[in-house]
This record gives structure tokens, sequence and C-alpha cells, in this order.
């Protein structure tokens, strides 16, 4: 079960993919400690539990009088799951997920190290900090993502029940990182604190599409009509775009129907459902959002693979 492929750490590739590394730990670190931390909010993983841990541990330990380190209580918890991983589910981390949560919990602990008074935030608005501290996390962990490492932590906890069960991949993270965010309503006995966590989570899975996927302006259209001729001179010779016919069969009338499948910018989309309208009034559209577009005519599978 070989999921890691063979790369050389100093090729084009490798060196491309480290940076990434690098960069996304510095962002995430810096979306933990800025905004998230102060606010004793919770946003599931392993992290979460080490903000529980870190709040609860003030002032009991007098070489950390301000609680154990983030980073520190972090990389504790990841290099057990890790271990743990790798024996149960195979040889899926490799070396490029290990230097992603250290360098993480290096640069966490770093950050606060260097910080006047690290347990004030940045910003005193929780709810702007969860927006900020969560778009920063996204953008951390989907910088990561892009190296084709994994963030462990509570993916490898439900990675492991996944195998054990039968219950789903995403349906187990989303169990494993909402029992993390109880534990800070638990821990520190506010209701805000799971909901303003969840709120991060969100924004966080919100904010790793976007970097993965980056943004997208473009819609796949279902297109039927009895004009599919003209409509399709349109498409190829005024919008210049291409797309393909989809043989289907009416349900109620049983005639045959020539389906197109195109895919337009938000702009050319307008244009497109004005003539249809001046043509044929009755033609039958489904408008679809797309989150990546990938062939001729866009960016080329190649193009997406290299970067």
């Amino acid at each position: 079960m070989a999921f890691l492929s063979k790369e050389k750490i100093f090729s084009k590739r490798g060196i491309k993919d480290y940076s990434l590394i690098i960069l996304g730990a510095l962002i995430l670190a810096v979306g933990f400690v800025y905004f998230i931390t102060p606010h004793k909010i919770v946003p599931g993983g392993v992290y979460g539990i080490a903000i529980v841990i870190h709040h609860l541990t003030t002032d009991m330990l007098p070489f950390w009088p301000e609680g154990i380190p983030i980073g520190l209580m972090g990389l504790i918890l990841n290099i057990p799951l890790t271990y743990a991983g790798i024996k149960i589910l195979g040889p899926r981390f490799g070396i490029k997920t290990i230097m992603g949560f250290v360098i993480t919990s290096v640069f966490m602990d770093t950050i606060t190290y260097f910080r006047p008074d690290a347990n004030l935030p940045l910003v005193d608005d929780v709810l702007l900090s969860c927006i900020f501290g969560g778009v920063l996390i996204g953008v951390g962990l989907g910088l990561i993502f892009k190296s084709r490492a994994t963030s462990g932590g509570s993916d490898i906890i439900a990675m492991i029940f996944a195998k054990k069960t039968n219950l789903q991949l995403g349906q187990l993270l989303i169990y494993v990182d909402s029992i993390i965010v109880l534990s800070g309503l638990i821990a520190f006995q506010d209701w805000t604190i799971p909901l303003y966590s969840w709120l991060v989570i969100y924004i966080t899975g919100k904010a790793i599409d976007y970097t993965l996927e980056g943004s997208n302006y473009h819609k796949a259209l279902f297109i039927i009509s009895d004009k599919h001729e003209k409509i399709k001179e349109k498409i190829l010779n005024d919008l210049e775009r291409g797309g393909t016919y989809i043989t289907g069969k009416g349900m109620y009338t049983d005639d045959d129907k020539q389906i197109i499948y195109t895919v337009v910018s938000r702009r050319e989309i307008v244009i497109l459902e004005h003539y249809i309208h001046s043509i044929d009034p009755n033609a039958f559209i489904t408008v679809m959002d797309t989150s990546e577009i990938l062939g001729e005519g866009f960016q080329s599978l190649n193009q997406k693979i290299e970067q």
C-alpha cells in the first residue's frame, strides 16, 4: 500500500513542495497565535486540544507560568498519532507530513515567545478574529495540502476509525473535531467558545478550498432546445467556446433531444441567456457552479499538476 511517491528533496518539485510547507506552516501559526489562541477558540485538531491544555495549565508549572506551549503540546500529540497512522494505515504519512507539523509547532512557539504579551489578541473583536484566523489557518493548510502532505492530528484519528468502522471519513472528521470543540465548552464553561470554534472550522474549510482550487468565475450549462443548431453557432462563433452534444430523450414526449453541455464565464452566461430567450423562450437551461475547470480553453491538466 504505497501511497507516497519517491522524489528527491532537491529536485524542482521537491524544493517547491517544501517551500509550500514552510510558507503554509508560517501562515497557519500566525493565524493561531494572533487570532485564535488568545480568545480560547478551539477549532478542532491537535492544536485545538493544545489550546485547551495551554489555558488550563496557566500558573500550574513554574517553568511555564503561561501554560504549556501550544506548539510543543501539538508536537507531543502529533508524534504518537503519526506513528500509529503509519503502523495501522501504512506508509501514507511521509517526511512532508512530519516536517509540516514540526515546523508549524516551531513557528507557533517562536512567534509566541517574541510577542510582548502572547495572551493578548491582535483584535479584541472575537468575530473578526474568527474570520481572519479561519482564513489564515485555511490558507496555511491549503498550501500544505498543495505539497501533497497532510495536516496530521485529527485527520489521522478519523482515518484509523474509518478503517475500523463502516463510517465515512468525512463524517468521522466532523465527529472528532466536534468532540474537541466541545472539550473547550467543558474546560472554559462558555457556550460562545464552541459556537465561534465551529465558525472558524467552516471558514477554514472554505479557505482551504479556495487555496487549492482558486477563484472560479465559470458556470457549467446544460441547454435543451429545438434551436440547438443556432445556439451551437452562438457558442462556437460569438463566444468562442466549445461544448458537447449529449443525446437524450424527452420523458413526456419520448422525442429525441440534443442537449448542449458547455462552460462559459459569468459575463458570457448573460449574453447566452438573452440570445437563447430571443430564439427559443421555451428552452430549458440548467446553470451550475463549478469549482474547477481543467482542459482545452481553460487551465490544462499538465499546468495544474505542475503548479
